[in-house]
């Protein structure tokens, strides 16, 4: 097993290459693969090489400027559009990024399109960090008001639970869920983590700890159906989740099991905030209902992969034989069950009429 120390990196270039953090080896290695073509991007991004829905926006950005850099014809370029956008359905960024990426460089000469589509996608990565770090200062002004609000003592900590892997694993920089847990720490906050493993892929277990862990983040581990019993036991003072894709009127699509997360949040008055940049809200969708959810096969239920005594990878089977799985991707947490969606221009009700005001630009093409 590798025992590399993580330097923060999801995406990046070196030496004229581009490289990825290959998130399906975590927490046990840290390896990184390389990107040399649109065709290896789209496997990164189908296979949860990548994942997180601004990490898979980059990445597509990327898998746009190998498609130019190789062929830079309409064709060649409608054909990467098709092979990026079939990847995974759900998470709006990858449309957002595909289409932003087409849309600077179809109107050029062919002899400019490579070197624009690079310049694009180093801007849209850039652009993810800026843009993160922003939503986390707002993120940080409503844990610390909230950790004035319940603690019992100076010391006493903001306990918050999350929900699969909205961290910097999921982002280009900060994460979002994660940004204002982050600024947080760096101002001494007294704050606690509670993890949900997030099955089936257990991105929580696998993703979310480990890199809390890495930043030094004080956290703890539970099961997914853990969430209700700790808020209404008084133990969780505040949710923070992120999003795939956050409708025109407030309805939010996040990892399977982020809807039950909010039912008990609302069940029990614990705030349950959204942290969604403004690349994740889908001005032309206006519900829910319209969303597009992914399902994945269903051997991600049946098997699971751990680290043995022996220290070696390997796979077990969890259900018996001849039991079937179903494995749905996300699901819908309706606007009235959030307290508020946190965005890098401030926080939003979620409404149509509140984040409208906040992208007055983006709601007026939805």
């Amino acid at each position: 097993m590798s025992t590399a120390r993580w330097d923060g990196r999801t995406i990046w270039e070196e030496d004229g290459t581009i490289r990825v953090l290959d998130q399906r080896r975590l927490p046990h290695e840290v390896v990184s693969v390389e990107l040399d073509s649109v065709a290896a991007a789209a496997q990164a991004i189908r296979t949860m090489q990548v994942r997180g829905a601004p990490l898979i926006g980059a990445t597509a950005a990327w898998g746009l400027a190998l498609a130019a850099r190789d062929d830079p014809s309409d064709a060649a370029l409608e054909r990467a559009r098709t092979l990026l956008l079939d990847t995974r359905p759900t998470a709006v960024n990858l449309q957002w990024a595909v289409e932003r990426g087409l849309g600077r460089i179809l109107p050029l000469d062919e002899d400019r399109r490579a070197h624009t589509a690079q310049l694009e996608a180093r801007t849209i990565c850039r652009e993810d960090v800026e843009t993160n770090r922003r939503l986390g200062d707002h993120a940080l002004g409503l844990i610390r008001a909230r950790a004035q609000e319940v603690a019992a003592t100076p010391d006493s900590p903001l306990q918050v639970l999350t929900h699969c892997n909205a961290g910097r694993l999921a982002t280009v920089g900060w994460g979002t869920a994660t940004a204002g847990i982050y600024r947080a720490a760096e101002e001494g906050i007294p704050l606690h983590v509670w993890v949900d493993e997030t099955r089936p892929r257990r991105q929580g277990g696998r993703l979310t700890a480990w890199e809390l862990g890495q930043a030094g983040v004080e956290h703890t581990v539970v099961p997914d159906s853990a969430a209700a019993h700790l808020m209404a036991t008084r133990r969780v003072h505040l949710v923070l989740v992120g999003t795939d894709r956050t409708t025109a009127g407030g309805d939010v699509a996040n990892k399977i099991g982020t809807y039950g997360v909010a039912l008990a949040a609302q069940d029990n008055d614990v705030p349950f905030y959204v942290a969604a940049p403004g690349s994740s809200i889908d001005f032309q969708t206006r519900s829910g209902g319209e969303v597009p959810i992914e399902e994945r096969s269903g051997d991600e239920v049946i098997w699971v992969e751990g680290l043995s005594d022996a220290g070696s990878l390997e796979t077990v089977r969890l259900l018996p034989p001849d039991s079937p799985a179903a494995n749905w991707a996300f699901d819908v947490t309706p606007a009235r069950l959030i307290t508020g969606i946190i965005t890098e221009r401030g926080v939003a009700e979620p409404s149509t009429e509140s984040l409208a005001r906040l992208y007055p630009d983006a709601a007026g093409r939805g």
